[in-house]
């Protein structure tokens, strides 16, 4: 069991303040992201799936703009480019699978 309260949280990148629960094939991550805080176009071997609980988030992939609002769901591939901006202030959940290595001591 986790206590989310109890998880120290980090910014992994700039307004980007990040949660990690890790399992053996599983990462969720939890993050309060500050409105205009953007994640450059980056790709990794991890399957995404990103959910908006809170906010409004620009998600770019594939060359597509997605405007993803509270309770949308969307996957990102393996090895897919993309990169993303808080239109709002926002909570967000990441599920990553394989685990994201290099959030373990996050």
């Amino acid at each position: 069991m986790f206590d989310l309260e109890k998880i120290n949280g980090n910014e992994i990148i700039p307004g980007f303040y990040g949660k990690f629960v890790h399992g053996k094939n599983i990462t969720i991550a939890f993050w309060t992201v500050k409105k205009g805080s953007s994640i450059p176009e980056h790709s990794h071997i991890n399957e995404q799936s990103l959910f908006v609980k809170k906010g409004i988030f620009k998600l770019v992939m594939n060359n597509k703009t997605h405007l993803l609002k509270k309770n949308q769901l969307i996957m990102i591939a393996s090895n897919i480019k993309h990169s993303g901006t808080a239109i709002s202030d926002c909570e967000l959940i990441d599920v990553f699978s394989p685990s994201r290595k290099e959030y373990i001591n996050k």
